[in-house]
C-alpha cells in the first residue's frame, strides 16, 4: 500500500479522500491555489504545496506544477477526486510517465469511455441500449443541424468530454437550435478544452438512474447497486439516493449486468459509474460512463457499508477485489442533497462571498461531507458547492424525515444557498411518494422563489426572534451590571443582563422600545420591552397587535429558542449593521433594519424597472462574450454580454429596446457581482 498520495483537487472531496487516507495511515499532500491558502483541504492535509494564482487554468489544471509538487514530496499516487483533472487522460499518461500511480483507470479506458461518442459506440457492440441521436465525427453546424431536424425536437446538444451539465442544452425548436448550439460549444470548451458535441432525443419525464462499479486489475468487476439522480436543476444533481424505488430486483440485476459488460469491454479498472435513463415503461438506455468518484458515492457507502476511496486505493496498489457480487447487499435508504451558494433571486446564479455562519446538522444517520467552514470564502473561480448532506434511515420514509430535520437545523450566512429549495423538495408529498423525474422541480413548480400571494406575511416567530436578537445584541454590547441578587441566581441559567440597569427608555414604566423591519418591500414594526419578572421574557406586540410574553433563551450556535402560545421554536439568527439574517424550519429571511431603502439593489438583474439604465453583473465572473458595441440600437431581450462564472454562462440582456451608450468591458475582462456592465437609454 502507498504511503503518501497527493491529492489533485480542493473543497470537500480532498478533505474527504484525506480522512480515509488519515485511517490507512498513508501521509496526504495538498495542492493549494492563491485563493485557497486557508482552506480547509489545506489545512487537513500532512503537506501542502501552492502551484499557481486562482483560476483553475494556472492551479489545479496545471499538470506540471501538480507532477513537481508529486516528485518533491515523494508522493508515490495521485487522487484526483472529481473535476478538473480527473477524466483528463493526458494527465493520467503524464502521471505514468513519471513513474507516479494514477488513482484511476488507464489513460486508454479514459480516452474510450470519457467520449460520450466512443462510450454509446461501444455500448451498441455489447447489446446495451442507447438513446437514439448523432454522435457522428463531423462538427460542421450545417451537418448538426440537419441531424438535429432527422433526430427532431426536443432534442438535447451534449458536451462529448464531459458532464455536470456544462456544455448541455435542450433545444425546443429549429430556429433555437444554432444559438443553443453556440452557447453549448463556448461552455464545452471552457469546462473540459473540448467543444465536440453529440445529439440525442429528449426523452420526456425519464429517470436518472445510475450504478457503481469497482474493477481491479486481474479480471474481477462487480457492480455496487444503483443510485438514483432525478432531481436536477440545470442538468446538475442535487438530489441522490439509493436503491430507487422505481427499479425492481430483476431490472436491476439487469442494468448491473449491462454496466459490468461496458466496463468490461472497455478494459475499466478502479471506480466508476455508467449512467442511463429510465423512461415510463421501465426501459432503460446508457447515457455515458463516469471515468472517475462520483459527487454521489456516499449514498452507496452508507447502502452497502463499504468506503468506495479505501477501494480505490487498493485496487490502484495493484490489489484484487477483496469483495465478489455475492457479496453485495444493500441496507436501508440513503440521500445525499446537494448544498450550493446560489441566489433564488438571481434565478438560482452562483452566490459569491464570505461564509460568515455555518450551522451544522447533527444526529444518527446525518453525514456531512464539506470543505468549507464559518470564515471561509466562495469565490467565482470554482464550483458553488458548500457541502453534500447525507442520511441515512431503515427505510425510505425514515430517510426523508432525517433528511428534513437535518435541513432544518442547517443554516448557512454571508452567501445565498439553495437550502431552502432542498427543503421544499424533503417535504413535497411526490417526493414522498417516489415520483421523481428529471423535471421534478419543473412540474411541481419547486423553482419559483415566492409564494402565491404577492407579498406574504412574515411568521411572527422571525419578527420576535430579530427583535429580542437584537436587543439582546445592543444589551450586551454595553457595560451592564449583572443581577445578583438571590431571586435572579435561580435564572442564572438564561445568562442575562438585567435591563433595568440601562439608562434610557428602560427607566420609565411601561415604555417600549419600537423596531421597524423591512422584508420584501414592507415595514414591520416591533414594540418591544423587558418583563421586570423575568430576565429572559419580553412583551412584544407586532404592528400595534395585542401583546404577549415571548421567551427569549438563547441556545448557542447563534441559535435562539422561543416560547409562546404554548409552543417552542428555535430560529437560527446572524445580525449585521443592515439586516438580520434568520432560518427556522428551512426557510431563510433577511429583514432589513430600519432605514433608507438599498438604492442601488434595484439596478440588479430582473428586479430592475422599465426605466433601468445600468446593465449589472449579477455575480463576479469573466466577460465570455460581448455582443453589442456602444452606439448600437438594440432589441428587448437581446444578449448584449455574456458573463462566465464557475464554469457556467450567464446572459445579460436588453431589459426593453433602446440603444447602448457605453459597454464597460471588453471580453476576457474579470468582472465583480454588482459591477455595471452596460448603460443604455430606453428606445423613444
Amino acid at each position: 500500500m502507498f504511503k503518501k498520495i497527493l491529492i489533485a483537487n480542493r473543497g470537500e472531496i480532498a478533505v474527504r479522500i484525506m480522512a480515509t487516507c488519515r485511517e490507512m495511515g498513508i501521509r496526504s499532500v495538498a495542492v493549494y491555489s492563491e485563493a485557497d491558502q486557508r482552506a480547509q483541504h489545506v489545512l487537513c492535509a500532512d503537506e501542502a504545496y501552492l502551484i499557481g494564482p486562482a483560476p483553475a487554468s494556472q492551479s489545479y489544471l496545471n499538470t506540471s506544477a501538480i507532477l513537481e509538487v508529486a516528485r518533491h514530496s515523494g508522493a508515490e499516487a495521485i487522487h484526483p477526486g472529481y473535476g478538473f483533472l480527473s477524466e483528463n487522460a493526458e494527465f493520467a499518461e503524464a502521471c505514468e510517465q513519471a513513474g507516479i500511480v494514477f488513482i484511476g483507470p488507464s489513460a486508454a479506458a479514459m480516452r474510450l469511455m470519457g467520449s460520450k461518442i466512443a462510450a454509446k459506440q461501444l455500448a451498441r457492440q455489447v447489446d446495451a441500449p442507447t438513446v437514439p441521436g448523432y454522435s457522428g465525427e463531423n462538427q460542421d453546424p450545417q451537418v448538426l443541424q440537419q441531424e438535429a431536424l432527422n433526430i427532431g425536437f426536443p432534442l438535447l446538444i451534449k458536451a462529448s468530454a464531459g458532464g455536470g451539465g456544462k456544455g448541455m442544452r435542450i433545444v425546443q425548436n429549429a430556429e433555437e437550435f444554432p444559438e443553443q448550439l453556440a452557447g453549448a460549444r463556448r461552455e464545452a470548451q471552457a469546462a473540459f478544452g473540448d467543444s465536440t458535441v453529440f445529439l440525442e432525443r429528449y426523452l420526456q419525464q425519464p429517470r436518472h438512474i445510475e450504478i457503481q462499479i469497482l474493477a481491479d486489475a486481474h479480471g474481477n468487476t462487480i457492480h455496487l447497486g444503483e443510485r438514483e439522480c432525478s432531481i436536477q436543476r440545470r442538468h446538475q444533481k442535487i438530489i441522490e439516493e439509493s436503491p430507487s424505488v422505481a427499479l425492481s430486483p430483476a431490472l436491476r440485476e439487469e442494468m448491473g449486468c449491462v454496466a459490468i459488460r461496458i466496463a468490461q469491454a472497455a478494459q475499466y479498472v478502479n471506480a466508476g459509474t455508467l449512467e442511463f435513463m429510465l423512461d415510463a415503461d421501465s426501459r432503460f438506455y446508457f447515457l455515458e460512463m463516469n471515468t472517475r468518484l462520483q459527487v454521489e458515492h456516499p449514498v452507496t457507502e452508507l447502502v452497502t457499508g463499504l468506503d468506495l476511496v479505501r477501494q480505490q486505493l487498493h485496487i490502484a496498489a495493484g490489489e484484487p477485489l477483496t469483495l465478489t457480487q455475492a457479496d453485495i447487499t444493500s441496507r436501508g435508504h440513503a440521500i445525499e442533497a446537494r448544498l450550493y451558494a446560489e441566489d433564488p433571486q438571481q434565478q438560482f446564479l452562483p452566490s459569491t462571498g464570505i461564509v460568515s455562519g455555518f450551522i451544522t446538522p447533527e444526529g444518527p444517520g446525518v453525514r456531512l461531507d464539506s470543505g468549507i467552514v464559518a470564515g471561509d470564502e466562495i469565490t467565482q473561480y470554482y464550483d458553488p458547492m458548500i457541502a453534500k448532506l447525507i442520511v441515512y434511515g431503515e427505510d425510505r420514509q425514515a430517510a426523508i424525515a432525517r433528511l428534513r430535520s437535518a435541513l432544518e437545523q442547517c443554516a448557512i450566512f454571508g452567501v445565498t444557498t439553495n437550502i431552502s429549495l432542498l427543503h421544499r423538495i424533503s417535504i413535497h408529498p411526490a417526493f414522498y411518494d417516489g415520483e421523481t423525474t428529471t423535471s421534478f422541480l419543473d412540474q411541481y413548480g419547486l423553482l419559483t422563489t415566492k409564494d402565491n400571494e404577492e407579498h406574504p406575511r412574515l411568521p411572527d416567530t422571525i419578527l420576535m426572534a430579530a427583535a429580542i436578537s437584537e436587543l439582546q445584541h445592543e444589551m450586551q454590547s454595553q457595560s451592564f451590571t449583572p443581577i445578583t441578587t438571590p431571586a435572579s441566581n435561580a435564572n442564572n441559567h438564561y445568562n442575562q443582563y438585567n435591563p433595568w440597569q440601562k439608562l434610557g427608555p428602560w427607566r420609565i414604566a411601561g415604555s417600549s422600545r419600537i423596531l421597524t423591519f423591512m422584508y420584501e418591500d414592507r415595514d414591520y414594526q416591533v414594540a418591544i420591552q423587558p418583563a421586570a419578572s423575568d430576565p429572559a421574557t419580553w412583551r412584544i406586540s407586532i404592528d400595534q397587535a395585542p401583546a404577549q410574553d415571548v421567551v427569549g433563551i438563547s441556545a448557542g450556535d447563534k441559535r435562539l429558542v422561543l416560547r409562546y402560545q404554548g409552543r417552542q421554536q428555535t430560529v437560527t439568527i446572524q445580525s449585521d449593521k443592515a439586516n438580520v439574517q434568520l432560518a427556522l424550519a428551512g426557510q431563510y429571511y433577511r429583514l432589513y433594519k430600519r432605514q433608507s431603502p438599498q438604492v442601488d439593489s434595484a439596478a440588479h438583474g430582473a428586479s430592475g424597472s422599465h426605466k433601468q439604465k445600468s446593465l449589472t453583473a449579477p455575480m463576479a465572473g469573466t466577460i465570455v462574450k460581448v455582443q453589442a458595441q456602444d452606439g448600437d440600437i438594440v432589441e428587448a431581450h437581446q444578449v448584449l454580454v455574456i458573463l462566465g462564472a464557475m464554469k457556467m454562462e450567464h446572459a445579460i440582456t436588453a431589459p426593453y429596446a433602446g440603444k447602448i451608450q457605453r459597454i464597460y468591458y471588453t471580453e476576457g475582462a474579470v468582472v465583480q457581482g454588482g459591477a455595471v456592465v452596460v448603460e443604455m437609454e430606453e428606445e423613444n
